[in-house]
């Protein structure tokens, strides 16, 4: 995708909330896009980096828990060999809930909550993430729906926040 077609689509995922209703998602759509997410886990299960890269579009890109920013499918096929050497050899990746939200005909949101089990932190990283949501924008094209840009969090129980300053 070119820096044109980028900022375009960034665009209309800041703006065409404020303007429009976001489209209600089709059914065949959030069936197709629930798909490529047990694609996902079936990839990371098989520790198949090949398969996973190909989960997105040719420039798509990952920020990943650690803030590492991956960019293009090359990258992230290269990255994730490395990683499923010894820091995710053993580890097991399962869905959890699905949110999409259509912003277009062609491009959806999706929130997708994930549990992973078995990952070895990397050298002088904290302890492996268990628990997280991703942010996924994805664009419908020749070859079905594929992640453009992917941000994972580490998710923890939701705290209430203080109303009032400690008392000293």
């Amino acid at each position: 995708m070119s820096a044109v077609a980028r900022i375009a689509v960034y665009l209309l995922a800041v703006l065409l909330p404020i303007f429009a209703v976001a489209e209600t998602p089709a059914e065949d759509d959030v069936t197709a896009i629930r798909h490529l997410q047990d694609e996902q886990a079936a990839a990371w299960n098989a520790h198949d980096a090949v398969a996973y890269a190909a989960l997105f579009t040719s420039d798509g890109d990952v920020v990943n828990v650690l803030g590492w920013w991956w960019k293009g499918r090359d990258e992230i096929r290269e990255k994730l060999k490395a990683a499923f050497t010894i820091v995710f050899k053993q580890s097991s990746l399962k869905i959890g809930d699905v949110q999409v939200r259509m912003l277009s005909r062609d491009i959806a949101v999706a929130h997708v909550r994930w549990t992973l089990q078995g990952a070895q932190p990397p050298p002088g990283a904290a302890a492996a993430p268990q628990h997280g949501i991703q942010l996924q924008v994805l664009e419908r094209g020749e070859h079905g729906w594929r992640i453009a840009s992917f941000q994972n969090t580490n998710s923890v129980p939701e705290q209430p926040f203080p109303v009032a300053a400690p008392q000293r």
